[in-house]
């Protein structure tokens, strides 16, 4: 059978013979990559089998034939080999992450969807749409229902009735924070009743579970978590009567000074199914400058629950949440910590209100701080340090997934940009001096980096040595510049989503390797529909296909 070598590598053709129990049988020609042959030493391979006469010169012409058949279907034009290597190129786009199985040619709407996309809330609220993936669909609340439609065709795989209320979750919002889960957790019904349900990317729902008040009581408001659990956080500790410290917030919103002492805040997770505990964890309160503390949180969670000052807008006890596939993120007066899906705590070596803590593709976790020298230290799966590098680590926004992932180290202005792998190691620094905002893509052995000016660079994926530079000459609407927001591939080509500070102004195909424009859209021309939407205009790439989502409807784009 054939496979598909290195790119460049030679192909030998070895005869075997499929037809050893009929003398005319004809023989197949075997397919191998250079290196997997016999060393022809061993006469089986050269000749006939041991006490087997050899073969006349009608069944070598015979097999002359096939070979000659074959090598022309194979080798002819080439086209063979690369149908195999093109095939194994497309499965992999389904695969990773931004990955499109076409974007070599100008795109158009497939086919569109029109409804409510993702909680009226969050959109009202200048959250974005939430919405998350879950296998080869994409699923969101619309119109009192979780619905989930095939990224493929569009057409609704299934939808599931979700009652008053109701609150699913993992999600992230479109074009700033992907959501990838196994399953949502979905809360509904009224306080007294409120029950708890697990729905699989089949849309597969299990048996609702009355949240208990006794709970709710002693761990606090449930939420929906990572992994199928329900999690709830509640203040704990002694209330302190004094020495809160000199932070103050106007009724402006204005505040000076810090707070200097206040409640933990334990944080529990259970199984959503069977309301069993995963794990408790207590983040300590840590002295804290009085903006983290206003009184500025507005729903469930964000909040302290208790009388708060009107004149002073100071909120001890509030605190909130940003929950995604693997991380609860806390934040809040006197908290700044994550809670990893397993329950190992992160991020309590950063002052609050100075960093923040990421979960990378591989399984890992970066910390980051703000301040006059930025630094990132890495964790493996278990939350254990690994490493540390000099700027933020960012991964790529599209890989191909030939070549395991680096990190880009995003630093000061006018610095190198830097590669690692997963555990810190420098791999290069960049040929190129460069103000490094972003990693686009890691596709075709090239880093594809967004750099001062709006400039995309290719640099080499092995040496950091620039390869190509673009940059987008087109006039930007309204005279607002126009930069590149984001970036998909399909193993060839970067797509390269232009926006100009309104939202989407064109898409950009670039080839991978030599910096090429293969084609262009603006304006008018673009495909895109999401004018206004910031953030990718609201691009997401399911198993291949590459979605457009909005407030009031998804279209397919190919």
């Amino acid at each position: 059978m054939a496979r598909d070598p290195e790119q460049g590598g030679a192909y030998v053709f070895d005869l075997v013979d499929d037809g050893a129990a009929d003398p005319a049988g004809p023989l197949v020609p075997q397919v191998a990559a250079a290196g997997d042959d016999p060393d022809g030493d061993d006469p089986e391979a050269e000749g006939a089998a041991p006490g087997e006469p050899p073969a006349g010169p009608g069944r070598s012409l015979r097999g002359a034939a096939s070979v000659a058949a074959v090598l022309a279907i194979v080798l002819g034009t080439g086209l063979g080999m690369d149908g195999v290597r093109d095939a194994a190129r497309t499965e992999r786009m389904r695969e990773v992450h931004g990955g499109v199985v076409d974007v070599s040619a100008p795109l158009t709407e497939t086919w569109a969807w029109e409804g409510d996309v993702g909680p009226r809330r969050a959109v009202e609220e200048g959250l974005g749409v939430e919405v998350a993936v879950l296998g080869d669909v994409l699923a969101f609340e619309s119109g009192g229902e979780l619905v989930a439609l095939s990224a493929a065709t569009g057409a609704e795989a299934w939808a599931v009735p979700l009652g008053t209320d109701p609150d699913c979750g993992p999600t992230g919002s479109v074009g700033w924070g992907q959501v990838t889960t196994s399953a949502l957790v979905c809360l509904a019904g009224p306080d007294a009743d409120r029950a708890v349900t697990v729905v699989g990317p089949d849309g597969a729902v299990s048996a609702p579970r009355v949240l208990s008040a006794a709970d709710t009581r002693r761990f606090g408001e449930p939420r929906p978590g990572p992994d199928g659990t329900v999690v709830r956080a509640e203040r704990t500790g002694r209330a302190p009567t004094s020495g809160r410290g000199d932070g103050r917030c106007t009724e402006l919103g204005e505040c000076t000074g810090t707070v200097r002492a206040g409640q933990d805040l334990t944080v529990r997770a259970e199984d959503a199914v069977t309301g069993e505990e995963r794990w408790r964890v207590t983040i300590p309160f840590r002295p804290t400058p009085a903006d983290q503390c206003a009184n500025w949180y507005g729903t469930s969670w964000d909040g302290s629950g208790t009388a708060v000052d009107l004149n002073d807008m100071l909120d001890p006890g509030g605190f909130g949440a940003r929950i995604s596939d693997r991380l609860v993120q806390l934040y809040g007066c006197g908290i700044e910590a994550v809670i990893t899906s397993d329950g190992v705590m992160l991020g309590t070596e950063i002052e609050p209100g100075t960093g923040s803590v990421e979960s990378l593709r591989n399984g890992g976790y970066t910390s980051y701080t703000f301040g006059e020298e930025v630094r990132t230290v890495l964790y493996d799966s278990a939350g254990t340090a690994v490493g540390e590098i000099d700027g933020y680590a960012t991964e790529a926004g599209a890989v191909d997934g030939s070549e395991p992932d680096l990190l880009l180290g995003v630093g000061e202005p006018g610095a190198r940009a830097a590669a690692y792998g997963a555990d810190g190691t420098r791999r290069w620094d960049a040929g190129v001096t460069t103000d490094a905002q972003g990693f686009l893509a890691q596709v075709a052995g090239t880093a594809v980096i967004l750099t001062g000016g709006g400039t995309v660079r290719g640099l080499d994926l092995a040496s950091g040595e620039e390869r190509w530079a673009w940059k987008d000459t087109a006039p930007g609407e309204h005279g607002a510049e126009l930069y590149v927001a984001r970036g998909f591939t399909d193993g060839q080509y970067v797509l390269l989503v232009v926006e100009n500070g309104y939202g989407s102004a064109g898409l950009v195909s670039l080839d991978a390797v030599s910096g090429e424009v293969a084609w262009e859209q603006y304006g008018e021309e673009a495909v895109l529909d999401g004018a206004g939407q910031i953030g990718g205009s609201g691009l997401l790439a399911i198993d291949g296909n590459l979605l457009e989502v909005m407030p009031d409807g998804v279209r397919g784009l190919g």
